[in-house]
């Protein structure tokens, strides 16, 4: 047999029943931490940043990698 909570639930939101919206200071403040966490990044960020970037555009076309190392070993071999 189940008992219904007789709990209720207590929480607020910030909007306190208006619609949420956000602030242009709260748009700005944004911007500011975006701009500093950015100037912080140094090279080994920006060079995981493309090794991850190469790896989704390989994950994403495996077959024609595949195919393009099959071609350029085939070619490789009849040069030879």
């Amino acid at each position: 047999m189940s008992h219904p909570s007789t709990l209720a639930s207590a929480w607020d939101t910030s909007c306190v029943g208006q619609p949420a919206d956000v602030s242009l200071l709260e748009l700005s403040r944004l911007g500011e931490h975006l701009a500093h966490c950015g100037a912080l990044r140094g090279p080994v960020d920006q060079l995981l940043a493309g090794a991850a970037w190469l790896q989704t555009l390989v994950a994403e076309h495996v077959v024609t990698v595949a195919l393009l190392i099959t071609l350029l070993v085939g070619v490789v071999s009849l040069v030879r």
